[in-house]
């Protein structure tokens, strides 16, 4: 998705996230209508899902930017740091008490954020990379109140359907007013936008059916891995070593809180059977 949002060319930010988000919508409505299931926004969950509406489509407007601004792998791992802002945000919303392991390895991301960042006055991608990280705030902060909703009871379809449609009210006005020809090319880089956004929701949603999350979300950072291989292939962009090393700093520590997630499991289900 990310290759195809950059391939797109110099469109506005807010109209390429409109065609995003408009492609989202579509499918998350034939999704409600294959499954004949009812539109109900229950009142305990609307402000939960107003909120990762709002931080969600915020946070996505920053990665966008991020992408179009920086090179591919760069705005996908400052977005990858939102599981990292999630064990943040869960203390105060979820009043859940994060382990010293997710803690340690909090710090440790953030020190390999600033690797990507590289905060100094010289460097002109400061503000870009900023906005970046504010993505993966976004990302991580909705993904907190996706949880709250969900254990409320909200469904997943009408969850999809009030964020996409939210961005596409936030963004319309912006694009209407900053409207960009697009060529038939554009409109099908757009398009493959949008379908490779809604068939990686469906490959990782059908995963999930199969194994938890702590299983499963270190693989979420293979897309930092494609995304370098597209933009190094496709784009002519070659990571900056310091960038490589931050990388490597936050794939590192995210591989090890899923390596003890893994073997805590394997060690309770053995005392499970045993007992």
């Amino acid at each position: 998705m990310t290759f195809f949002v950059r391939l797109a060319g110099d469109l506005p930010t807010m109209q390429k996230a409109f065609f995003r988000n408009a492609f989202a919508l579509i499918i998350a409505i034939a999704t409600l209508l294959i499954k004949k299931e009812k539109f109900v926004l229950q009142k305990n969950c609307r402000f939960d899902i107003f909120m990762r509406c709002l931080f969600g489509t915020t946070g996505m407007i920053g990665n966008f930017y991020a992408i179009d601004k920086l090179n591919l792998a760069d705005s996908n791992m400052l977005n990858k740091l939102s599981p990292f802002f999630a064990i943040i945000l869960s203390i105060p919303i979820l009043k859940e008490k994060p382990s010293k392991m997710d803690i340690t390895a909090t710090i440790i991301a953030f020190i390999g954020a600033l690797f990507i960042i590289r905060p100094t006055g010289s460097n002109v991608q400061l503000v870009p990379a900023l906005i970046g990280l504010y993505g993966g705030f976004g990302a991580g902060t909705a993904y907190v109140f996706v949880r709250r909703a969900t254990g409320k009871g909200a469904k997943t379809p009408v969850i999809v359907i009030c964020f996409s449609a939210f961005s596409c009210m936030l963004t319309l006005p912006f694009m209407i007013f900053q409207y960009k020809y697009m060529s038939p090319k554009q409109w099908l880089i757009m398009c493959m936008a949008g379908l490779s956004a809604a068939v990686g929701q469906f490959a990782i949603t059908t995963a999930y059916k199969f194994a938890p999350a702590k299983r499963l979300s270190v693989f979420d950072y293979m897309q930092v891995v494609f995304a370098a291989l597209w933009g190094i292939f496709f784009l002519g962009e070659i990571p900056v070593l310091l960038s490589v090393v931050g990388y490597v700093i936050i794939m590192s520590v995210a591989f090890v809180r899923w390596e003890v997630a893994r073997r805590a499991d394997v060690e309770e289900h053995a005392a499970k059977s045993i007992n």
